[in-house]
């Protein structure tokens, strides 16, 4: 045999190996070849991983759970199976998450409940029984209206709640929920009462758009992602979102503080474990899931469902549920929401 031909083949076992560690191949495979860069723990994972959604499947959180579970798979080289715990309001997942062993094989997709539940006397769960891995999505709640409404921005609408306290009504989920925060966040820091405009509880954004545009309600405070489809179509129109920037997909729709109003109010998402994960475990599933939102993939999969794509590291995770929980708190204490 040619020589070069020999140094080709004996090439060919090396090269293969590279290949599969830069792709995190995982299972607990012994190899002397060159780890990813994620690889910084030498025997994790060794089996498949559950994936703990704490809300119904085929809906947002569920879908997104779904495409980093089929992603984390591929980087880690195991199943990662994406189980839904339903229940008491968000309570039975998460709970599930926390309650989990902490060797990695149990994670969850935790959403911003975590830091609302327990001031609204739902459970004593807390952030800080969990070990944050990495945020991956917020969507920003909006100001939505009816399209024939008079309101042209944000200040005419609370003017009007002003001069005529609880004539006006919103909803966009249950009493208590994100969208509910939302409003009452909204007219606090506008000066108004908490109640300046009535919240109607409603199943979830989408019958409380429909009640929108029949004319049940007034307002809608869930996020501009939910009532896109029926902006988009004319039925209903954005006066403001309560995020730090504009939305790049609906540039025309002023924030909050662009009228005179320093509120943000966002639905998040983020991977978590239980409270005691070892940290070169957080660090890999960290690092891999830092690849996975700053993937071409991931960004066409959440543009494609009008998610925002959002990311913090374990560290800075951990930081944002601690000004999480803070911030929720005490817009529902000053809202009468709180236990």
């Amino acid at each position: 045999m040619p020589l070069l031909r020999r140094i080709r083949l004996a090439a060919l076992p090396i090269a293969l190996s590279v290949v599969l560690a830069a792709c995190g191949a995982g299972g607990g495979a012994a190899s002397d070849a060159p780890k990813s860069p994620c690889d910084t723990s030498d025997d994790f994972p060794s089996r498949p991983i559950e994936l703990i959604v704490p809300w119904a499947a085929g809906g947002g959180t569920d879908s997104v759970a779904r495409f980093i579970g089929t992603q984390l798979g591929q980087r880690l080289g195991v199943q990662v199976n994406v189980v839904n715990r339903t229940g008491g309001g968000g309570v039975v997942g998460h709970s599930a998450i926390a309650t989990a062993r902490p060797d990695g094989t149990t994670i969850g997709l935790a959403t911003v409940e975590i830091t609302m539940m327990h001031w609204q006397g739902l459970t004593d769960l807390t952030y800080e029984q969990l070990t944050p891995i990495g945020l991956v999505n917020s969507d920003p709640a909006g100001v939505t209206v009816r399209t024939e409404a008079q309101w042209t921005d944000v200040q005419q609408l609370l003017a009007e709640a002003k001069a005529q306290p609880g004539a006006m009504t919103a909803s966009g989920t249950g009493r208590g929920g994100i969208w509910d925060l939302a409003r009452a966040g909204m007219l606090l820091e506008a000066g108004l009462p908490a109640d300046a405009i009535r919240w109607v509880p409603s199943e979830g954004a989408a019958p409380a758009l429909q009640e929108l545009v029949a004319g049940g309600i007034n307002v809608s405070t869930a996020s501009l992602v939910e009532n896109h489809t029926m902006i988009e179509s004319g039925r209903a129109k954005a006066l403001a979102v309560m995020a730090e920037e504009r939305l790049p997909n609906l540039p025309d729709v002023p924030t909050l503080r662009e009228q005179g109003i320093d509120f943000t109010m966002a639905a998040w998402r983020g991977i978590a474990g239980p409270e005691g994960l070892p940290d070169d475990i957080v660090g890999e599933l960290s690092c891999h899931l830092d690849g996975i939102v700053h993937s071409p993939e991931y960004e066409e999969f959440m543009g494609t469902a009008g998610f925002g794509i959002v990311w913090k590291n374990a560290q800075d995770f951990g930081a944002y549920l601690a000004a999480q929980d803070a911030e929720k708190g005490e817009i529902m204490r000053a809202a009468g929401l709180a236990a």
